[in-house]
Parts: C-alpha cells; structure tokens; sequence
C-alpha cells in the first residue's frame, strides 16, 4: 500500500475513536431514568417481602403453641395455662410480637387460646389467633382436640381470637386451610 493511503487510513481510523469515546448526556438521562424506575418498581415489592417474614414468625409461634396444647391435653387431661408449661421452646416476646397463651372452661368444654400482639413501633403487619377445642364424638366421652389458626384482615389491629375451634371469628381469615 502507498504511504498516503496508509497515513489516510490511520487518521480515518483514529478520528472514528474520538469520535465514538465516552457517552451524551441523553444516553445517560436514559439510563438513570431506567434505574429509576426498575427500583420503583422494586422496592415496595421488597419491604412487603420483609414484612412477610415478620409476619410467617408470629403464624409459626402461635401455631406451635396451638399444638403444644394439643400434645399437653394428651399427655395431661387439660390445657396448659402459660407458654412454659407447654414445652415448645417459644420466648413470650420477640422484636415484632408478643405471645400469651389462655385457657376457659373445663372437661369437654375447655378451649385454649393463644395470641400475638404487635409491640413497638411495626404497625404494618398482621396478628394472629389460635384456638384449640374438643370435640365429643358420637355417644363415647373420647374427645379429639381441633386447632385452628386465623390471621387477621387489617394490617396493625389486634388478635381476633376465635370463640369455637373450628371457624374464624369476624376480622380474620383462617390460615392453612
């Protein structure tokens, strides 16, 4: 190749660099505007993931003590009165909730109910109720214990326990069904 052309051919190749180097001030308007929105989109979906995570405690500690009064009336005739008699290992408080647990009536008719109760400032999720029951079956004095486990419907409220063990009182939805 002649010289000319060759010096031509690297000042064509050289311009074109300078050219094409860095980015316009459109291309990255674009690209924060994209950014923007992809995280506006993101973030709620986010702490609405966090809040679920509080909230799958509380449905796991009170449904844990809904079966730890099962297992107590089998082993022991009746209910347990406080969370320490039932043995499932459940602290009274964590940092979203506190738990209690409660017993009404007797023989056959003896119910337990146990609670969550938001503490401090996170007004933003659910509580939870549960209940366990007896059930007399046919014309024996056997009794089988049912639990149920409901979440509220508003965000923030507190527990709505349910009276019968076997529907959800008004204000909330049964969990697991």
């Amino acid at each position: 190749m002649k010289t000319e052309l060759k010096a031509k051919f690297i000042q064509h190749l050289l311009g074109k660099k300078q050219e094409g180097e860095g980015f316009t001030l459109i291309e990255l308007l674009v690209v924060i505007i994209i950014i923007g929105i992809l995280s506006a989109i993101a973030l709620p979906s986010f702490l609405n993931q966090a809040n679920k995570a509080k909230q799958s405690e509380a449905k796991t500690y009170v449904g844990s003590l809904n079966k730890g009064q099962q297992a107590y009336f089998t082993e022991k005739g009746s209910f347990g009165s406080a969370i320490s008699d039932l043995g499932v290992g459940i602290k009274s408080q964590t940092a979203n909730y506190t738990y209690a647990t409660a017993t009404t009536g007797s023989g056959t008719a003896a119910i337990a109910q146990s609670t969550s109760a938001l503490t401090g400032v996170s007004k933003v999720i659910r509580n939870y109720g549960g209940t366990v029951s007896l059930i007399v079956e046919g014309s024996s004095s056997d009794a089988t214990s049912i639990a149920i486990l409901c979440e509220t419907t508003a965000v923030g409220v507190a527990a709505v326990v349910p009276t019968v063990g076997s529907t959800c009182a008004t204000g909330s939805t049964e969990v697991g069904k």
